[in-house]
Formats: C-alpha cells, sequence, structure tokens
C-alpha cells in the first residue's frame, strides 16, 4: 500500500532532500509541499494524506497551529503528524503532543530512519522512543495545570480494565508493545489489542494522546528528584 506524504518545511533545501528520498521509494508517494503552516493545513485538506512530516517553526502558521487545525478536523482523522524537532532544545514539542502530533523525529536523522519513521507513524503507531517520551513527558507535566483531577492509580481512567491501565501505563513509561509484553507475560498482539481497545475507549488519536492521557489523569506521574 503506497504511504500518501505531505512535507511541510520552510527550509527549501531540507525539504528537497526529504521529497527526494521519498520518491525515490516505491511505497511513498509525495503529494505535496507546504512551505508555512498555512500552506499544509490547506494542503491537508486538499490531499487528505496519510502523514504530514511537519515543521514546528514556519512562517505565517507554526507547525504547532498547523497541527492542532489538522488534528481538529474530522475530515482529517486518518491523517497523522510526524513532527521534526530536536528533543532536547525544542520546547514546544509538548505542545505539539497535546495538539495531536503522532511521533517526533531529528533534523539530524539518517534517511532510513526518516522512511521508517513515516511508516510506524502511518500504520497507527506513536513515534515515541524511551527517551524523548521522558524528555516530553517531563515537560509536559511541568505546568501545574497539566495534572489532572482524576487521582491516582486504579482510580485513575475508569473507563479502562485494570489491565488496559496497566499496559496504558507502561505506555506511558516509554516501552514498546514488545517490552511490555515481556514484563507482563503476554504477547506483542494481546498488549496492541489492548493499547486499540483504550484508544477507542478514550476518544484518543493514538498512542501519543494515550501518553498525554496518562499524565493528565494522575494514572502516571514523572518522578521530580
Amino acid at each position: 500500500m503506497t504511504i500518501r506524504v505531505l512535507l511541510a518545511d520552510d527550509q527549501a533545501l531540507l525539504v528537497g532532500t526529504f521529497r527526494l528520498l521519498i520518491d525515490l521509494s516505491e511505497d511513498f508517494d509525495v503529494v505535496g509541499v507546504a512551505a508555512n503552516g498555512r500552506e499544509a493545513v490547506d494542503l491537508a485538506r486538499a490531499t487528505c494524506p496519510d502523514v504530514v512530516v511537519m515543521d514546528i517553526r514556519m512562517p505565517v502558521l507554526d507547525g504547532l497551529a498547523a497541527t492542532a487545525e489538522i488534528a481538529a478536523d474530522e475530515a482529517l482523522n486518518s491523517t497523522k503528524v510526524l513532527v521534526l524537532t530536536t528533543f532536547e532544545t525544542d520546547e514546544y514539542v509538548a505542545e505539539a503532543i497535546r495538539a495531536g502530533a503522532s511521533g517526533f523525529l531529528g533534523k539530524g536523522i539518517g534517511p532510513e530512519e526518516l522512511l521508517a519513521g513515516i511508516r510506524t507513524v502511518a500504520a497507527g503507531d506513536a513515534l515515541l522512543s524511551p527517551a524523548a517520551t521522558r524528555t516530553l513527558i517531563s515537560r509536559f507535566v511541568a505546568a501545574p495545570e497539566a495534572i489532572g483531577p482524576t487521582g491516582l492509580g486504579e482510580n485513575a481512567l475508569p473507563e479502562l480494565t485494570a489491565r488496559e491501565r496497566e499496559v496504558v501505563a507502561e505506555v506511558a513509561g516509554g516501552l514498546s508493545n514488545d517490552e511490555i509484553a515481556q514484563k507482563l507475560y503476554v504477547s506483542p498482539l494481546t498488549v496492541r489489542s489492548h493499547v486499540q481497545r483504550a484508544v477507542t475507549k478514550l476518544n484518543v488519536r493514538d498512542r501519543a494522546q494515550l501518553v498525554v492521557r496518562a499524565y493528565q489523569s494522575g494514572l502516571v506521574r514523572v518522578s521530580r528528584e
């Protein structure tokens, strides 16, 4: 199946390189290139891509606002946003999670990492490594209002079963499905099923939004030590 990709970046040389790389791969099709966030939203609505590769810092409308508009558009429910950023320095990444981004990649990535990242996000999985999850969520919960009123542990996310809450907590810790399966002594397919049911029950877009909800609800918290 061909993955339809929209590229949004105001750096012409970089976006040209990405386009050449993607065009050389048989399972990808670049459906548009945007030089700013407004163009990205307009092109997304016109082309309904599977994945938007989105820079954060762009003119006219930045990548955060563009991501939020795409995520809020019901006609683009199947469109995922993959944000290009630097985990260690980009203070806006946590806002991108809130806005609806499904994954994050640094601009210093190699060609295969970019293609693998697009495939991951297109498949409906969040591109959140353990290190990225800890960094992003630590920033996300730094604001006092980020902690929800639901409570801790078994009182949080009552929509979920005990096992689903356990799986979501491990997702929020940055573990992959395989790692969760090994830890809980179940199959990766079972873990994936629990994650998908949690996504449906909580009415969130994807795995990245599950992480946000886990911290907002108080199901898990970042250590302040």
